[in-house]
């Protein structure tokens, strides 16, 4: 990533990068695990960027917090108990509690100064919501807090960073580590983690081998998708559950969200999960074409 001169240049391939122009620049440093980026343009307000890849913007994170959150939210008949893997924005946590039923939540962010960063200079992103009595914040791996720990969870939200060579998430998207999770869950639980990019050019980066490895430790998959603007293209999810899911018709959906969640949303409802539902027909052929299984002796990185 490029600052120099008021503009940042985010490489997407090897042959292809994205320009913004710049309007300020909030915090540029590393901590002990990745290099964070705060900064600000006028298209889509504060940035957070690690590793030279935005992670979520003031403008648009609404879009992503919600579709990652709100479908395995509502698919669960009850959640109670929720485990959160990164999502150091607080973005998540905050779509997380605004559903009543929610009586606690483990957020588990390995970076300490990433989500102290966050606080700092993307209040807007959290709301308020590291202070809720209902949650408890976690500086550790999570995989090693999830083989140790004793609890288990109604709804498994992993919000990580990209699986990058060398980054501090590629193992948290194995067969491996998916199999740790599913332990955790609480019977008829729901498992869902952003599985990067779907777009035409970048689907087979992660997104279809994410798919593959949740199938083949769960019984039962649904492959999401969403379009965030500031990732410049259609972006991946992956729910997975040992339960078949709810077909719930748009105004069931409605019906669950307008009682489980006082506040408005502005991206989710029924027919936006339907949407989210309706892959293309080449995310659909990726996917059955897909024979890689994402293990911890051979990970497969995003580019």
């Amino acid at each position: 990533m490029d600052i120099s001169g008021k503009w940042y240049l985010e490489t997407v391939y090897p042959d292809l990068a994205t320009m913004l122009q710049v309007r300020a620049v909030h915090y540029s440093g590393k901590t002990p695990f990745q290099k964070v980026e705060v900064i600000e343009s006028e298209t889509f307000g504060r940035s957070l960027i690690l590793d030279g890849k935005t992670q979520s913007t003031e403008v648009d994170e609404f879009v992503y917090h919600e579709a990652l959150v709100h479908p395995p939210m509502l698919l669960h008949p009850n959640p109670h108990t929720v485990f959160i893997g990164g999502g150091g924005e607080g973005g998540t946590l905050r779509e997380v509690l605004a559903h009543s039923s929610v009586e606690r939540v483990v957020m588990l962010d390995l970076d300490r100064e990433v989500v102290e960063l966050c606080r700092r200079y993307l209040p807007n992103h959290s709301q308020g919501s590291f202070d809720d009595p209902r949650v408890e914040l976690i500086h550790e791996d999570a995989r090693g807090y999830l083989a140790d720990t004793a609890n288990t969870f109604d709804v498994m939200i992993m919000d990580l960073v990209d699986p990058m060579e060398g980054g501090p998430a590629y193992l948290l998207y194995t067969e491996e580590y998916y199999q740790i999770a599913k332990a955790k869950l609480a019977p008829g639980g729901i498992l869902v983690t952003q599985s990067g990019p779907a777009g035409l050019l970048s689907f087979q980066e992660c997104f279809t081998t994410i798919y593959k490895t949740l199938a083949s430790v769960f019984q039962h998959t649904m492959p999401l998708q969403a379009h965030v603007p500031a990732f410049q293209t259609l972006w991946g999810f992956s729910l997975a559950s040992d339960s078949a899911f709810a077909l719930l018709s748009d105004d069931e959906v409605n019906q669950l969200a307008s009682k489980r969640v006082p506040k408005e949303l502005r991206f989710y409802d029924g027919e936006t999960q339907r949407n989210m539902m309706s892959l293309p027909k080449y995310l659909r052929t990726g996917i059955q074409q897909e024979t890689r299984i994402n293990r911890d002796a051979s990970p497969v990185f995003m580019v």
